[in-house]
């Protein structure tokens, strides 16, 4: 069965279809959510709300969409209203971003598992770490996520490079 199909019996609340996108999607999705929150229980639980979520609104899904795009950010979003919720984070708004003469990358072996990259990422302050999740991880851009987190391009660009910046100098400890 296509995803066109699938979309289709998944509007007519068909239960096989809906386990099948389940099943496909799952594990996406938990990914997704677990680097956001860093909790089992609260990524299972926020993945368990966006397929319900993703049902009730599958009527809205176009034919020709990418379901699993539409589903990641779903839970992209849900696991960000999550951390809200939780937490204030105060992302500093400054209009002002200094720029090395060298590039700091030059100076980072290239032996450095994932692994390793993915632990010193959720060593970082929580603001730092999300917007490196999204934009390294999750490929979302700028944009997407200054609109994801409402706030400003500048403020997610500048987030980012002092998360880059900190995550470097983990990494070369």
């Amino acid at each position: 069965m296509n995803t066109n199909q699938l979309i289709q019996k998944c509007k007519a609340n068909n239960y096989k279809a809906q386990l099948e996108v389940y099943n496909a999607y799952k594990n996406m999705m938990f990914g997704s959510a677990i680097r956001i929150l860093k909790s089992r229980e609260e990524a299972e639980d926020v993945v368990q709300d966006c397929f319900i979520k993703g049902f009730q609104k599958i009527h809205q899904l176009k034919e020709d969409a990418n379901l699993g795009a539409w589903l990641k950010r779903i839970v992209v979003n849900k696991s960000l209203d999550v951390v809200r919720d939780k937490k204030k984070i105060t992302w500093v708004e400054e209009t002002l971003i200094l720029e090395k003469d060298v590039e700091q990358e030059d100076e980072i072996e290239n032996d450095i598992s994932i692994d390793f990259i993915k632990k010193c990422i959720n060593l970082l302050k929580e603001k730092y770490s999300i917007i490196l999740t999204l934009y390294l991880v999750e490929d979302y851009n700028h944009r997407e996520i200054g609109e994801m987190l409402n706030i400003k391009e500048s403020t997610v660009r500048n987030q980012y490079k002092r998360g880059k910046e900190q995550l470097l100098k983990l990494i070369q400890k």
